[in-house]
C-alpha cells in the first residue's frame, strides 16, 4: 500500500509549490503547483542539494540525518524534508517569503510527512 498524498501542502499560506521527490533519481513522484515553477525542474535539482548535504554530513564524520533543509531567498522560502521512515525520498516546499510563516509550514509539512506511506 502507497499513500503519496501531498495536497495539504496547497493550504500553507503562501504556497508556490510542493513535490515528493526521489534524491537518487531526482524524479518527481507527484507535485501541486500554482504555476509560478516548475516543480519537475526543481524537484531534480533539490535531489542534487540533497545528496550535497549527505555527502559533507559523511564527510565529517557526523552520526546524524537531515531533518529539514531551509533555502531562503529574498522572495521566497524553500523547504526540504526527507522522509524518516525513507530518506532517499524528500518533500520539497516553495513558498511565498512576504505571506508564508515558516513555523507553521513546517509543522504542516512534518505532518503530510507522518501521513505519507511507502
Amino acid at each position: 500500500m502507497s499513500t503519496t498524498n501531498i495536497s495539504p501542502l496547497t493550504e500553507i499560506k503562501g504556497f508556490i509549490g510542493a513535490c515528493l521527490v526521489d534524491s537518487d533519481t531526482g524524479l518527481v513522484m507527484v507535485s501541486k503547483t500554482t504555476g509560478r515553477l516548475d516543480m519537475e525542474l526543481a524537484g531534480a535539482v533539490n535531489a542534487e542539494v540533497v545528496k550535497a548535504k549527505l555527502s559533507a554530513i559523511k564527510t565529517l564524520g557526523l552520526k546524524e540525518e537531515i531533518e529539514d533543509i531551509l533555502i531562503t531567498l529574498g522572495g521566497q522560502f524553500h523547504l526540504i524534508r526527507p522522509l524518516a521512515k525513507n530518506p532517499t525520498i524528500f518533500i520539497y516546499v516553495a513558498l511565498d517569503r512576504k505571506t508564508a510563516n515558516l513555523g507553521m509550514a513546517r509543522i504542516q509539512v512534518k505532518k503530510v510527512e507522518s501521513d505519507i506511506i511507502f
